[in-house]
């Protein structure tokens, strides 16, 4: 078999960069099409009929096709992690999902008003290959980055991203005004600012593949199956979670926030679009602003993370999180939107830099795929809770958006309260503890 240790040569600048522009690259996903420009489409022209008779409707189909694709990627994420891990290929698997997310984006223009079930069937496709692909490029980062600069190098690339995220809003926002001053409706820009999306997504995504290495080398023995030897380490990992108790505590605490920030992620546009009338241009000129503030929040955070440790960084973020949505709930006004929007910017570019950033500090070495897996695992579960609860309430509340923004509320504080109980300099030690056992001795994280 193999030496299952990583190469030792640290990554330099150019392969930092090279890791950082994936999410460059796939923030356009993010901001277009769960964001923005689709997610408000789907509801108001895509499933508009079904909100005719039965208000709400949309919405909860719309946060319904969220929470299947996500099914779906917690069940097969840690073990494709672990696969990724035992043949270590992140790299090659990380391009399939690539092309998968790029090809389902473009295809999302097919579908018209009337068609929800042919774009919720694209959008499910589109999204597995996104969350898989953001699980395994986070599992790059304990190989590019040491203990001492995880927080500001994953603080780098999630800041990155948003810019990414502002490149690809800016296109859009450019060919709608160009679109509208030409009388074309949404039935008309929506399908090419897809399009737009697509190209911009694969073609930043390049120095990714060109420079950044696969430092891993393959693990399993020839004759033994892969996925057998996938399920076999998935397993192994999970019956000896007491190992780590901060890792697994903090992967629960995860799964509560995350649920919140997946709730805003999905619904922003939509929120804005219904409760407070924002228009295609309104609501675009109000995320880039967003995502230059969640820009700025992911940066600074990462320094501060790294200076006074992550877990009260993290809680500095989720309070600021609570703060966005009791604004956000109160929001009569465009001002106090504004206000809230520009909160939780700072707050999410925060959270999603620190959390990934401790799994990586918190994970044995050898183990990132897989650990990365199910930190995807995590987030897809939050990703199907905090959705479905506030498409749940919505329709229940005959459309009242306000009102499902409690849920969401209780989501940050419940992760807030599991937050207080980890304890970071005991993961670490537990993380080097892991891996000495699980290499006779010989390993270091």
């Amino acid at each position: 078999m193999d030496d299952p240790t990583t190469q030792a040569r640290p990554a330099g600048t150019c392969e930092v960069l090279a890791w950082a522009f994936y999410d460059f690259a796939n923030s356009g996903y993010t901001t277009v099409v769960l964001t923005t420009i689709y997610s408000a489409f789907f509801v108001a022209v895509v499933a508009a009929d079904l909100d005719t008779a039965n208000p709400g409707t949309a919405t909860l189909l719309w946060t319904l096709g969220i929470a299947a694709a996500n099914l779906i990627v917690l069940v097969s994420s840690p073990v494709i992690g672990a696969m990724a891990d035992v043949r270590a290929s992140k790299k090659r698997y990380l391009l399939y999902s690539s092309v998968a997310c790029v090809l389902g984006t473009a295809g999302l223009a097919l579908a018209g008003p009337g068609e929800a079930p042919l774009a919720l069937t694209i959008l499910i496709i589109s999204y597995i290959a996104f969350s898989l692909g953001e699980s395994l490029i986070a599992a790059f980062l304990p190989e590019i980055a040491s203990s001492e600069n995880m927080g500001r190098i994953s603080g780098y690339g999630w800041g990155l991203g948003y810019f990414g995220g502002l490149l690809t809003l800016g296109c859009c926002l450019g060919y709608i005004n160009h679109a509208t001053a030409q009388e074309q409706g949404a039935e008309q820009y929506v399908p090419v600012t897809l399009l737009l999306t697509a190209v911009i997504f694969a073609v930043t995504a390049a120095p990714t593949f060109v420079w950044l290495r696969e430092r891993a080398r393959p693990r399993a023995e020839a004759s033994q199956s892969y996925v057998r030897a996938a399920f076999a380490q998935v397993a192994d990992t999970l019956r000896h979670a007491a190992r780590l108790p901060d890792l697994f505590r903090f992967l629960l605490c995860i799964i509560f926030f995350q649920a919140g920030v997946s709730t805003v992620v999905v619904v922003a546009a939509i929120y804005a679009q219904e409760v407070m009338g924002f228009s295609s241009q309104r609501l675009i000129v109000l995320i880039m602003v967003v995502n230059f503030t969640a820009a700025l929040g992911a940066v600074v955070f990462g320094f501060v993370q790294d200076r006074l440790g992550s877990v009260p960084s993290l809680a500095g973020a989720l309070l600021l999180w609570i703060v966005a949505i009791l604004v956000a709930m109160r929001g009569d006004s465009e001002a106090l939107l504004w206000l809230a929007g520009n909160l939780i910017g700072l707050a999410m570019g925060a959270t999603q830099a620190g959390g990934r950033a401790l799994v990586g500090q918190l994970t044995p070495a050898q183990h990132n795929g897989e650990m990365f897996g199910l930190w995807g695992l995590a987030n897809r579960a939050a990703a199907i809770v905090g959705p479905i609860s506030y498409g749940i309430i919505t329709r229940i509340g005959g459309g009242d958006h306000q009102l499902s923004m409690l849920s969401t509320l209780a989501f940050f504080l419940v992760g807030l309260a599991l937050l207080l109980g980890v304890r970071e300099a005991r993961g670490r030690s537990a993380a080097l503890a892991y891996t000495a056992r699980s290499t006779g001795g010989n390993g270091a994280h």
